[in-house]
């Protein structure tokens, strides 16, 4: 696979990957790996959260505040 950057991009990738000892290439597949990564548990963390939400273990909005103001009153 190849990527073409923007000069100004390209500037940037190779000042941060300078900054992390490592070679632009290399800097630029850490960083996809490490997005990827994230994205996959990004979604993992939301289909838990639309789960919960469908068996119904949610708190109401007026529930929260109620432990917030109760939490600050003590």
């Amino acid at each position: 696979m190849e990527l073409r950057f923007t000069p100004e991009m390209q500037a940037k990738v190779e000042r941060a990957a300078a900054e992390n000892n490592s070679e632009a290439a290399e800097y630029v597949q850490q960083l996809v790996e490490h997005y990827l990564d994230h994205d996959q548990w990004f979604r993992r963390q939301v289909q838990r959260g639309l789960d919960q939400l469908d068996r119904g273990e949610y708190v109401e909005h007026e529930e929260v505040w109620a432990r917030i103001e109760k939490m600050f009153r003590a």
